[in-house]
């Protein structure tokens, strides 16, 4: 059987300023995450310890330096949240990561509660800069000048099964998910071909098949492997090919029909016969046709639809968890699949209130047929922007989410507690609850490790190498009886 599912998200924020030029990218997201209130007085390090992202998954481990900021660097660079996620600066753009999540609509709760906290800090950054060098915030994926940016999905998966197998069965799934996962694009980037509108705004990105880079020849699959956990029993698959969405039931499409496929080929349901013949043809072809009606060509020559193709993974799904006892989430995720599939298949504008791309071309399509613009006019273009704002006051996906245009997925209040309070069923309660509780003895921690500074010089590491041990059903009562940190640390070790 499959381990349990234990999924999470990164998503890299887009910065700029209204006086762009002489702004610096690096400084920008340094100076907005270090106005996380009240949390920014909390001063906790980030253990980059058993970080290595030049591990490939191929089996062998590629030359340059691994990143060992100094400890003021650390401090600025890094925010552990309480919540047991994670805010950063990675390269040049803040960065959140959800923490660790059992199940789809966990990661859509805690992926929006990243969207509260970024804004949070944009609010707090905005109150003390001057009108004309006022920040602006998008979780989008292009800045329209050629550059991308990076949304990543992460999925536990045991160490034994085969990395060849995961690619062959998982390519053609990730190259035609983009049908419900794209958050919609106007016009081209990357030098590719032209096109008015597109379904998936990262599509122009992927240079290669399979590599280890995620920022130049960018792979359809990636292949660092860094666990962050046991490296002997589990890897953790590192997707970039997805969209950072706006759109909650896009999101939780995304990762959730994604678990289920990744489930199956840890207990070697391996899906075959679906190999395209150019993936990286197929993956641009598929976001240019908003109509999905065109076919993409395998390497044993048939041709299908995505949305053919999606269906033959939809099958497959069927076929194996209806003969075993699956995760409660399954069968939702299904049932919302098929339900999608069907209305792609048959009209896709009656999910304009449901996933990113239709979403955002009515809204712009609309416009644009009652000026009467091209889609060539910049006005067009601001407006996919503005689209993924965060500012809830400005960005057109929460307008539209207020006047009722948008179908809401979780409740405001879930994401309200999950942006202070961690999931329960995963070591982010134990990592989160140790930040809230012990914030001046919790030296560093990381995704595998919570370190505590006792005093006389000791700090003392509570190592955390199983995803789903660390849990409230495991160490709450421990945690609740502890009234120091030295205390949790006796009492654990009883």
């Amino acid at each position: 059987m499959p381990i349990k599912s234990v999924i999470g998200t990164e998503t890299e924020f887009g910065i700029t300023s209204k006086k762009v030029e002489g702004d610096d990218p690096v400084s920008s997201s340094l100076f907005v995450i270090n106005h996380l209130r009240p949390f920014s007085s909390i001063r906790v390090l980030w253990d980059y310890e058993n970080e290595d992202p030049l591990v490939d998954a191929r089996g062998f481990t590629v030359e340059g330096e691994k990143e060992r900021p100094t400890q003021d660097q650390n401090l600025s660079l890094n925010k552990p949240l309480e919540n047991g996620g994670r805010l950063y600066v990675d390269g040049a753009h803040p960065e959140y990561s959800t923490p660790e999540c059992t199940n789809p609509r966990d990661v859509v709760i805690y992926e929006k509660a990243g969207e509260r906290l970024m804004h949070l800090c944009l609010e707090n950054a905005n109150r003390v800069r001057k009108e004309d060098k006022k920040f602006f915030i998008y979780k989008n994926n292009t800045d329209g000048k050629g550059n991308s940016y990076g949304y990543h999905e992460n999925y536990l998966m045991l160490r034994s099964t085969q990395f060849d197998k995961i690619v062959q069965s998982l390519v053609p799934f990730l190259v035609t998910r983009q049908s419900f996962t794209g958050s919609g694009k106007v016009g081209t980037d990357n030098k590719a071909d032209s096109a008015t509108y597109q379904i998936s705004q990262r599509a122009d990105f992927f240079e290669t098949l399979i590599d280890l880079n995620t920022m130049a020849k960018r792979p359809i699959v990636n292949t660092r492997d860094e666990p962050h956990a046991d490296p002997r029993q589990f890897r953790r698959l590192h997707v970039i090919v997805g969209d950072a969405n706006m759109s909650e039931f896009s999101t939780y499409l995304k990762v959730g029909t994604t678990a289920l496929i990744l489930q199956m080929i840890d207990n070697n349901h391996y899906l075959t016969g679906l190999e395209l013949e150019n993936p990286l043809q197929a993956i641009k072809a598929i976001s240019r046709d908003i109509t999905l009606k065109k076919t993409v060509r395998l390497a044993n020559g048939k041709e299908y639809t995505p949305i053919e193709i999606q269906k033959a993974y939809l099958e497959q799904s069927h076929k194996y968890f209806d003969r075993i006892e699956g995760e409660p989430f399954v069968y939702e995720v299904m049932r919302y699949w098929e339900e999608t599939l069907e209305k792609l298949e048959k009209d896709p504008s009656e999910l304009s209130t449901k996933i990113d791309w239709l979403i955002k071309y009515e809204l712009i399509n609309t416009y644009r047929e009652k000026k009467g613009y091209g889609w060539d006019n910049p006005k067009l273009a601001m407006m996919d922007l503005q689209y993924h704002d965060l500012n809830p006051d400005k960005g057109l996906y929460y307008t539209l989410v207020k006047d009722g245009y948008v179908d809401n997925f979780v409740s405001e209040g879930m994401v309200l507690v999950a942006r202070d309070s961690p999931p329960r069923d995963t070591r982010a309660f134990f990592r989160g609850t140790c930040i809230k509780k012990f914030p001046k003895e919790v030296y560093a921690t990381s995704w595998t490790s919570v370190l505590f500074d006792i005093g006389n010089f000791t700090i003392k590491r509570v190592p955390l190498l199983h995803p789903l041990k660390g849990t409230e059903v495991l160490v709450g009562d421990v945690l609740m009886r502890s009234e120091t940190a030295e205390d949790l640390l006796r009492n654990l070790a009883a």
